[in-house]
């Protein structure tokens, strides 16, 4: 479809760093206005700044705590109250967390959850009227390659990305026709903070890093065909794997991703 981002402004949650601030990045050099959403005012100020610099662009900055359970009121109340109208959302924000399950926080896994599912449900819910008030913009929502099985040591980050995935696809049926594009994007491994949250480099040891502006680049270019589908991959072996899970069977899946996760017996990528 064809997007003219000059008359969008996009709401970008998790811009702080990673692929949420490559996305600021490329959308403003594309000549949309941003709303900059994270945790971190002072990285979420650098950024605009560095918007505002080198590509003229109109950028607002909303630090907010994403764990919220009034997350979608509290942003779309916010929003209003700048006068903005947002066009279009890019639900970014997530992290995970590395370990067999037993042995988890429960303090820590419910704002995973948190952050992960229900942020994106509410933002979602939340902004959906403009979206098709505005009928040419987008939503998507980031996934993971984590969602297309189960995910050993990373149970709750997979099984919330499942949601994030399923979720959004299911969007991409309701709303076909309405002129909004909807599709979740699925990164693999990508060179980011996901490490430093997640507190050890087990969970992507091996495995060949891309960069955010790369999986950012994936996004835009199937934003820019003419019919998206409901679902991206980020690079070829992430979308030949995505295509594997659907043709063997859930338990070797898991045992496969099993021994993926597992840092004593990691399949070299």
């Amino acid at each position: 479809m064809s997007i003219s981002y000059a008359d969008q402004t996009v709401l970008i949650t998790g811009a702080s760093s990673g692929i949420g601030r490559e996305f600021a990045r490329a959308l403003a050099e594309r000549g949309a206005a941003v709303v900059l959403v994270a945790r971190r005012h002072d990285l979420l100020n650098e950024l605009a700044a560095e918007l505002r610099s080198a590509h003229g662009a109109a950028v607002e900055v909303i630090p907010y705590d994403l764990t919220s359970p009034t997350a979608g009121p509290d942003l779309r109340k916010v929003v209003a109250e700048r006068s903005m109208r947002v066009t279009s959302l890019i639900n970014n924000a997530g992290f995970g967390t590395f370990g067999p399950f037993r042995d988890e926080d429960p303090e820590r896994l419910a704002q995973e959850i948190a952050v992960d599912v229900s942020a994106p449900v509410q933002l979602t819910s939340a902004f959906l009227p403009d979206l098709l008030a505005a009928g040419n913009g987008f939503l998507i929502n980031v996934a993971s390659m984590a969602a297309y099985a189960p995910t050993p040591r990373m149970a709750v980050y997979g099984a919330s990305k499942a949601f994030v995935l399923n979720f959004t696809e299911a969007l991409w049926s309701e709303l076909r026709g309405c002129g909004v594009a909807v599709f979740a994007l699925s990164p693999g491994a990508t060179d980011t903070e996901f490490n430093a949250v997640v507190g050890t480099d087990d969970a992507t040891a091996g495995a060949r890093m891309r960069a955010p502006a790369e999986v950012v680049a994936t996004a835009l270019a199937h934003l820019d065909r003419r019919s998206p589908g409901p679902s991206v991959a980020d690079g070829m072996s992430n979308r030949f794997g995505a295509a594997i899970s659907r043709l063997v069977s859930r338990r070797t899946a898991v045992v496969l991703m099993d021994r993926l996760s597992d840092p004593s017996r990691r399949l070299p990528a």
